[in-house]
């Protein structure tokens, strides 16, 4: 196994102070990811000969730059007048972890697990005097032999996916061009619009309800369960999620529209993880998790937590488990519409949850991150990425289910789904008859 050697620890700050007097607070749908973190990390390949620390050495002066945009991130946490989490903007800088690796990225990337990976993400847990604590870290390392990786991660309240996707792009249009092409937006997230309120409109309860229900449920639960989690990376390719698409529909109405790959790999995987957990005649408990930027009617490039949960209940199991599980995924996302979702930010905003959940903590969660393309990160000397990581942090409960795009050239439709369980259902789930019918390549964990 290849191993890490860190180097050092630094501060990195903007190039440029920030204005005094700077506030961001934290939204209601941020607020309540608290206890989560995200771990992203980017793998580059690179030609020999470099001398070592000259690629560090480059990223972090151009980190240095691109933070004088992004104040929220170089800021530290306070609460306010309400007890509520917000970001003073202090210029306090982000932690930056260098670190040498034996071997090539190459090598790396044959024999990699979950455990593995995570020694490429540096994340510290909040300390007991937050203000101190730094809520983005990013890890530098450089492969003795050829190629590096970036690892980023970062407190979920502030940033979720999408979010740490866009830095990373504008660190890299940083990097190549000097500037950055799509700058962040820092707001509030928007109020109902009076003129756009349906009349006699009923609230959406049921997403409502299953955030009561999570809330109840988790604010006490301990992200640690005793279990040990597996990670296991599997592509799917343009030809196979199409047989996928069709395998969903089956028992379906000729008229009715395909589902979308993420609709269909989820049923999929719904299915499959509810046999591997004994669930022989039904499927479990399943929450999906949606970027809302699109719905609320936000730029992509919002900077703060968008991503919205919900629970999915099949009305009826048919013979088809896949088709009732897919059917089940696109009723319910076709429910999440502006004003259900703005029925749910109300509700939060006045009944606000003084001890923060653990949204993953339950259900097998299955996050739809289809609109994130990190291989868009194109750095200095055009770098691309080979391969990007995911991991939303503490993993808890029945486990996760992230469908991520591919890296280039696998097809139009082409998918990563990155799937975390207790290690023994990651053994299960890779030897189930229906994954293997699809000959996905396995990218990470359970390669022997």
């Amino acid at each position: 196994m290849a191993e890490v050697t860190y180097i050092c620890k630094r501060t990195v700050v903007s190039t440029k102070p920030v204005q005094p007097g700077k506030f961001f607070p934290l939204s209601v749908l941020g607020r309540l990811m608290e206890r989560n973190h995200l771990r992203i990390v980017y793998y580059f390949q690179t030609p020999g000969g470099r001398e070592a620390g000259e690629i560090t050495k480059k990223l972090r002066e151009s980190l240095s730059e691109l933070l004088t945009c992004y104040p929220i991130v170089t800021g530290r946490l306070l609460k306010d007048q309400d007890g509520q989490w917000m970001v003073k903007c202090n210029d306090a800088g982000v932690r930056v972890v260098e670190a040498r690796a034996k071997g090539s990225v190459e090598e790396w990337l044959r024999s990699l697990d979950r455990e593995k990976e995570l020694t490429l993400i540096h994340w510290e847990e909040m300390f007991h005097k937050p203000y101190f604590w730094s809520t983005f870290y990013v890890q530098l390392t450089e492969f003795e032999e050829s190629g590096f990786a970036i690892g980023l991660s970062c407190f979920h309240p502030l940033a979720d996916p999408t979010c740490a996707t866009i830095f990373m792009k504008a660190w890299a249009d940083t990097t190549f061009s000097g500037k950055m092409i799509s700058p962040p937006l820092f707001h509030p997230l928007p109020p109902r619009r009076p003129g756009n309120k349906i009349p006699n409109h009923q609230p959406y309860t049921h997403l409502i309800n299953h955030y009561k229900s999570t809330i109840g449920k988790t604010s006490s639960v301990t992200a640690t369960t005793g279990h040990a989690y597996a990670t296991v990376a599997l592509l799917f390719t343009d030809p196979m999620i199409r047989a996928c698409m069709a395998m969903s529909r089956t028992t379906r109405r000729p008229d009715q529209p395909n589902p979308s790959p993420f609709q269909a790999l989820s049923g999929l995987f719904w299915a499959c993880i509810s046999k591997v957990k004994g669930k022989e005649n039904g499927l479990i408990d399943m929450s999906i998790c949606l970027d809302m930027r699109k719905v609320l009617g936000l730029d992509h490039g919002f900077f703060g937590n968008c991503m919205v949960y919900n629970k999915v209940q099949p009305k009826s199991l048919s013979n088809d488990k896949i088709s009732s599980a897919t059917w089940a995924i696109e009723e319910e996302m076709a429910k999440m519409d502006t004003e259900g979702i703005m029925d749910l930010i109300e509700w939060l905003e006045s009944n606000d949850c003084q001890t923060p959940p653990l949204m993953n903590g339950c259900d097998l969660i299955c996050a739809n991150l289809e609109g994130v393309d990190p291989y868009l990160a194109i750095f200095e000397g055009g770098l691309a990425p080979i391969r990007v990581s995911y991991h939303v942090e503490p993993v808890s409960g029945a486990g996760q289910v992230l469908v991520l795009p591919s890296p280039p050239g696998e097809g139009a439709m082409s998918k990563v789904v990155m799937v975390t369980l207790p290690e023994d259902e990651v053994f299960k789930l890779c030897e189930d008859d229906l994954i293997l019918g699809f000959s996905p390549a396995i990218l990470l964990g359970n390669k022997k």
